[in-house]
């Protein structure tokens, strides 16, 4: 096991795609790079020791994003997908500069299709209070929010709900109700998901909003970035196999394959990491699937 890695490697092809989350949000983006890439070998890091990140000051969250990167560097990944809208809007930059050699796919609330297709030129979006924050995210509303009202809420409390495998539980009820009522209220057509982990309540955002509404989850876009990125850097795997997925957590293992598995419909070997003051490193034999 290598330490972790400088910012400059040279990648192979057939090396995993290092995935990155706060907790299992980012998950909602492996499912879709698992169909979309069925031969890639995965390896996602769900930093559950300090989920979640919106609320959590952007220094603080750019440095558990190297951290993580420079683990997945380690496990000799080929790139990085930065699955979380949060440490997208307060790293991605950073990340870039410090691996420029690295091919990064960040995430970023749907803002422009939101725009172009709602109807009545009002839009509803669920983010985290960290990306809402972020000035990442007041250059996207300057960029393609013209001649849209937009609605925003952080809807505090889905993400411990949606890591505790409760996404579409009473609790998650009560809290997307508290934020969607208002937005339908106000004519509302179109709502965006800017949180990689609100996709794994879909079924009860589509109850309360209404069959006629529409939802916009970025993770497929985002998978075919990643697809994108790949074939340009000549990186896409040539096996035949199917891929392999691998879990990492900073906190509990049987947690997270417990919930993962709830979450995918599929059991996944899950390993512990855990922080040190120079960075992110596994813990021996605690495999778990």
């Amino acid at each position: 096991m290598m330490s972790p890695a400088s910012g400059s490697r040279t990648p192979e092809a057939l090396n995993p795609i290092g995935i990155l989350d706060s907790g299992v949000g980012g998950l909602s983006v492996l499912r879709h790079i698992r169909e979309l890439l069925p031969h890639e070998d995965l390896q996602y890091v769900a930093d559950q020791a300090h989920v979640p990140y919106g609320s959590r000051p952007a220094a603080e969250i750019s440095a558990l994003s190297e951290g993580i990167t420079r683990f997945l560097l380690s496990m000799d990944a080929k790139s990085v997908v930065v699955a979380c809208n949060t440490a997208s809007a307060a790293a991605l930059d950073g990340l870039r500069e410090t691996f420029p050699d690295l091919p990064i796919v960040g995430m970023e609330p749907a803002v422009k299709p939101g725009a172009v297709q709602t109807r009545q030129g009002r839009i509803g979006i669920l983010a985290t209070a960290g990306t809402f924050g972020s000035q990442r995210y007041a250059e996207l509303m300057a960029r393609y929010a013209h001649g849209v009202v937009a609605y925003e809420d952080p809807c505090t409390g889905l993400v411990g709900e949606i890591e505790a495998g409760r996404g579409n539980g009473p609790e998650s009820e009560r809290i997307l109700r508290q934020a969607l009522e208002p937005m339908l209220g106000a004519g509302v057509d179109t709502f965006i998901l800017g949180c990689t982990h609100y996709p794994f309540a879909l079924p009860l955002i589509r109850r309360l909003v209404g069959p006629e509404a529409t939802i916009i989850d970025p993770a497929p876009a985002v998978a075919r970035q990643v697809q994108r990125v790949l074939e340009q850097s000549k990186l896409t795997a040539d096996r035949t196999r199917p891929g392999k997925t691998t879990l990492f957590t900073s906190a509990d293992p049987q947690h997270l394959a417990a919930v993962a598995g709830q979450l995918l419909n599929e059991e996944f070997p899950v390993n512990a990491v855990t922080w040190r003051e120079d960075g992110l490193y596994p813990l021996a034999g605690n495999d778990r699937s």
